[in-house]
C-alpha cells in the first residue's frame, strides 16, 4: 500500500470507493441501500469544485498498481469563529480492504501532513471509539460547539501542534457539506 496525494486521473477511483465504502448490500448494515449513491460522493466532488478543498490534505491509498485506489481521506477547510481550521472526512475505505489497516494509514498521513502545513485543529463527525485512537476528543473537551447541538456525542477535534490555545467558538463546515 502506498498514501499519496490525489491526482487528476484519481478523481473516478475515488468516487468508486467512496461509493463502495459508503453502499450497503441488501442483507447488511451500512448507511446507503445498494443501488443508490450516498452523500459523501457528491460531497467530495463538491469540496473539490468548491474554495474549501486543500488539494495538499486529498490522499488516496493505493494497493497494487499506482493507479488502483483502496481508499481515500480529504481534510477542508472549515472554521472556529474566524479561525481556519480543519475538517476531515469523509475518509473511504473499499469494503475489500477494511479491517486492514488502510483507513489508519490515511489517517496518520493526513493528521501528519496538516500539522507540518501549521494547522491548528482538525474537526470530524464519527464514532469515538475508533477516532479517539488517532488523539480525537469531544469537542467540548477543547470549548469547540459542534455545527449541529445533536452531534455532541459524535462531534470530535484534535488540536495539532500549532493549536492556539484560546482557540474556542462554533466550527463551521465549508458551504458544500450544507449543500449535500
Amino acid at each position: 500500500m502506498l498514501i499519496r496525494r490525489e491526482t487528476d486521473r484519481d478523481i473516478d477511483g475515488i468516487r468508486a470507493v467512496t461509493i463502495a465504502a459508503f453502499t450497503r448490500p441488501r442483507r447488511e448494515g451500512g448507511a446507503v441501500p445498494e443501488g443508490q449513491v450516498p452523500a459523501e460522493a457528491p460531497l467530495v466532488e463538491a469540496l473539490r469544485d468548491s474554495d474549501a478543498w486543500l488539494p495538499r490534505l486529498s490522499l488516496v491509498a493505493t494497493g497494487t498498481g499506482d493507479d488502483d485506489i483502496i481508499g481515500h481521506v480529504v481534510c477542508s477547510r472549515a472554521h472556529v469563529g474566524e479561525v481556519p481550521v480543519l475538517a476531515l472526512g469523509p475518509i473511504s475505505v473499499h469494503p475489500d480492504q477494511q479491517a486492514r489497516g488502510v483507513g489508519s494509514a490515511l489517517m496518520h498521513a493526513v493528521l501528519g501532513a496538516a500539522d507540518a502545513l501549521g494547522e491548528p485543529l482538525v474537526g470530524l463527525l464519527g464514532d469515538p471509539r475508533y477516532y479517539r485512537w488517532f488523539g480525537f476528543r469531544p469537542c467540548a473537551a477543547h470549548g469547540i460547539v459542534p455545527p449541529d447541538p445533536g452531534w455532541r456525542e459524535h462531534f470530535q477535534v484534535r488540536a495539532l501542534t500549532r493549536c492556539l490555545s484560546d482557540l474556542r467558538g462554533a466550527f463551521r463546515y465549508a458551504a458544500a457539506f450544507d449543500r449535500v
